[in-house]
């Protein structure tokens, strides 16, 4: 006759057993990531740079998770809309927004946001960048930085910088060439940068700094001449073209860059996932070839190098437009 199971021993074995009938329910209750649809809102119109990067990249992920990545497009207020979109999602890994340096670290200092880019989103990845060019008319008497510099220092006040808009990459490179420079210049400001070259182009303002795919056939044709590159590297695009920081302005630059964050509170795994799947799509041959083939350099970054660049973005542009007393009209 076996002796009885202590009472103990018994509750103890109840408990086991029952934690084993429940292993299966609660793996089923969180699958393995990503186990639906993904939604990537990209916080501008169709067609443009930053939506046409979200569509490779979502094609790109979609192959590769066999999960589907839609794009949404969610334009208006200088990417505000999509932002606030964005935030107001789960913190479930499955909504991304793809943002550029305008949206993230210039919109802070231009709008009363209704939420904070630094603790309510988390950054995955910084994409890529991309440089403006610094182009003038050529009428305008000069063919390098320093000698505009002198020019725009002799007839204070007279020389014009066109742009897309205030608050945009062409106006806030335009402010902190001034700043830099200490010159007294006038911005001009248009509804998008098409009309601000054609007016460039006609003679009625002095320069802009333009993004290289809209620039570059000008400046190939002679109609605009290049006189140097926002990034701290020379651009592939324009290799004989020098950056402003070497042309004698040291310590400029400012780049076009965008990049992939989530809602804070997305759990750091599924981050580091998300992170390393895109790390690894950035490094395919034809990947490469579209977004440099455009003038854009990979960066593929870690989360935390991200989210440091996005600080350090955020404080340097600050400066520039409080300086400049910059307004959304």
């Amino acid at each position: 006759m076996k002796a009885p199971v202590p009472r103990q021993d018994a509750a103890r074995l109840l408990l086991l057993a029952s934690a084993a009938l429940l292993l299966p329910f609660s793996a089923a209750a969180q699958p393995a990531f990503p186990a639906k649809p993904i939604r990537l809102i990209c916080p501008f119109t169709p067609g443009g740079p930053t939506d046409q990067t979200a569509r490779l990249l979502a094609q790109k992920v979609t192959e590769a998770w066999g999960q589907q990545v839609v794009v949404e497009n969610r334009g208006g207020a200088n990417g505000n809309i999509g932002m606030e979109l964005a935030v107001k999602s789960p913190p479930d890994g499955y909504t991304w927004v793809i943002a550029t340096v305008g949206t993230i670290a210039v919109n802070p200092s231009l709008y009363k946001l209704p939420f904070d880019m630094l603790k309510d989103f988390a950054p995955v990845i910084h994409l890529t960048s991309s440089p403006a060019v610094l182009v003038v008319n050529p009428s305008l008497p000069v063919k390098s930085v320093k000698e505009l510099i002198a020019l725009a220092r002799k007839r204070p006040g007279e020389l014009t910088f066109g742009s897309s808009g205030s608050g945009g990459l062409g106006h806030i490179s335009g402010e902190m060439f001034k700043q830099l420079a200490g010159l007294d210049m006038v911005h001009v400001p248009y509804k998008s940068s098409a009309p601000a070259l054609m007016d460039l182009l006609g003679g009625q303002t002095s320069m802009q700094f333009e993004n290289t795919i809209s620039a570059t056939p000008h400046i190939r044709s002679g109609r605009l001449r290049a006189l140097a590159v926002t990034t701290e590297t020379r651009s592939p695009v324009l290799p004989g073209v020098p950056t402003v920081a070497e042309s004698g302005l040291p310590g400029y630059a400012n780049n076009s860059w965008n990049g992939i964050l989530v809602p804070a509170g997305t759990p750091r795994e599924i981050i580091n996932r998300i992170n390393a799947e895109l790390v690894r799509i950035l490094k395919e041959p034809d990947v490469r070839e579209r977004l440099t083939g455009v003038g854009a350099d990979i960066a593929g970054s870690t989360p935390e190098a991200f989210g440091a660049m996005i600080r350090s973005e955020i404080e340097k542009l600050a400066k520039v437009v409080k300086t400049a007393k910059v307004r959304i009209d």
